[in-house]
């Protein structure tokens, strides 16, 4: 029941994330916090890569222990990849979602950093 629980927290919270660190910077209370969001995805990403291989997520890291737990085995690389196929119900290309998550999140952090750094400078 715990497991069963997990993961649909880690559904919901997980997926909450992925929509702050690509829309969180439309409104201007909450743009400091996802400049902070897509940081540390950055760094989950890249640094903590380095040792657990590139695009690295302890939300993904740890949601699929609890669905191992669950009984389930091929569970894909990517977060998004796996979102999509539950959602749609189709199975999606691995480098294709690979490719738009990267050139969304890029996308967002540019635009978080202009809000946060740019434009929010200029107005003071």
């Amino acid at each position: 029941m715990m497991y069963q629980f997990l993961d649909i927290f880690f559904f919901v919270f997980h997926t909450c994330l992925i929509l702050f660190n690509l829309f969180g910077w439309i409104w201007k209370a909450t743009r400091k916090w996802n400049l902070l969001t897509l940081s540390a995805t950055a760094f989950s990403w890249i640094i903590l890569g380095i040792w657990y291989g590139f695009g690295y997520c302890p939300c993904t890291h740890w949601h699929w222990l609890v669905r191992r737990e669950l009984g389930y085995s091929d569970m894909p690389n990517s977060y998004i990849k796996f979102l999509l196929d539950e959602l749609v119900r189709l199975n999606f290309d691995a480098f294709t979602v690979d490719l738009w998550t990267g050139i969304l999140f890029f996308s967002a952090f540019v635009v978080s950093l202009y809000v946060n750094l740019v434009r929010g400078r200029s107005r003071n």
